[in-house]
């Protein structure tokens, strides 16, 4: 009866969520520095109807909207996963080396292989994100004392500002700081129904390897020696979900580059909305983590029309307040 009383309330939660997600994917699509009406959307939508607005919305608009939805997604699961493995609630890829790592591994692939197709481009942004956060927790377990949110957090910063410097002496070294500051600025813009059909099932694969494994990381991010003491493997329930924090960021940074801060509030708000489980904080944070990203793709694209606002900028200006209220908060302030 128990289960049942905290099941329906989270039912409504989600549904509230939904709506908020679907309210700001009609106006992500409406808004704009093109002039676009909710007739032409639905037209555009639910009809194969031709004209130069309808075929913006479909073939601009439309798939870019989309990718903003994926990587807030993607960005918060791996968020909520980070934090919840690692017990630190300062935890996020971007912070943590693992967007700068693919951003750098994206760079020295632009330099020497400049002719790599999109598929490849997606397995070595993945390769840079573990490779990143691999340098992080070498760093970080240097010294005695283990991996403290703080030492982590130091370590974090250090490894991304090596990585993001590597991948601009690269650029500027070899003169392609044009097509990786496209990468570097995060933002949807040029986002292809192919990029898409490329991405799409890395990250989806990704969020349902996450909602599998919820219960499991429910578990370990209590106590690791409770995970023991009820049978859980935690070292292959670690790995598995190292694995899926990898999948998650290399496929958010292929799409849109390097981006900061959304695995890190998504996840805060979410537990101060739906609690400590992660069977209702992982669905919960794909659809916030969405909604979020597509309020900052707004954003950026209507402030300062037609000229566009970079993604990552009204994330950050968004995020670095938040981040120090959690700092300040000991990383209890939404728990």
């Amino acid at each position: 009866m128990k289960e049942k009383q905290r099941f329906v309330p989270f039912i409504y939660k989600l549904l509230m969520a939904v709506l908020v997600l679907v309210g700001m994917f009609i106006l992500s699509m409406v808004l704009g520095a093109a002039e676009v009406s909710f007739k032409d959307v639905w037209l555009a939508l639910t009809t194969n109807e031709m004209g130069d607005k309808l075929l913006m919305i479909r073939e601009i608009r439309l798939p870019r909207e989309i990718a903003a939805i994926l990587v807030g997604a993607a960005l918060a699961v791996s968020g909520a996963i980070m934090q919840g493995m690692t017990k630190n609630p300062l935890a996020d890829p971007g912070l943590l080396g693992l967007t700068a790592g693919a951003n750098a591994a994206l760079a020295i692939t632009m330099a020497f292989f400049p002719s790599v197709n999109y598929f490849g481009i997606i397995i070595v942004c993945f390769i840079g994100a573990a490779v990143g956060v691999i340098f992080v927790f070498g760093v970080s377990s240097i010294k005695k004392g283990g991996f403290t949110p703080l030492r982590i957090v130091l370590a974090g910063a250090a490894v991304s500002t090596f990585l993001n410097a590597l991948a601009e002496g690269i650029a500027v070294y070899f003169k392609i700081s044009k097509e990786v500051s496209m990468w570097t600025a995060g933002g949807m813009m040029g986002t292809s129904w192919k990029q898409l059909q490329i991405i799409a099932p890395f990250i989806l694969v990704g969020i349902m390897a996450a909602l599998f494994l919820s219960r499991q990381l429910t578990i370990l991010s209590m106590s690791e020696e409770v995970a023991v003491g009820l049978g859980q493997k935690t070292t292959q329930v670690k790995v598995m979900l190292s694995i899926i924090i990898i999948l998650l960021a290399g496929a958010a940074v292929a799409l849109v580059g390097n981006m900061v801060f959304i695995g890190l509030m998504i996840p805060h708000m979410v537990r101060a909305i739906v609690g400590s489980d992660y069977r209702f904080i992982i669905p919960m944070s794909v659809i916030l983590g969405a909604a979020l990203m597509l309020l900052a793709d707004t954003i950026g694209r209507t402030v300062h029309a037609p000229y566009e606002t970079p993604v990552a900028a009204i994330v950050a200006i968004m995020g670095l307040p938040f981040f120090l209220f959690i700092v300040r908060k000991g990383g209890k302030a939404f728990s």
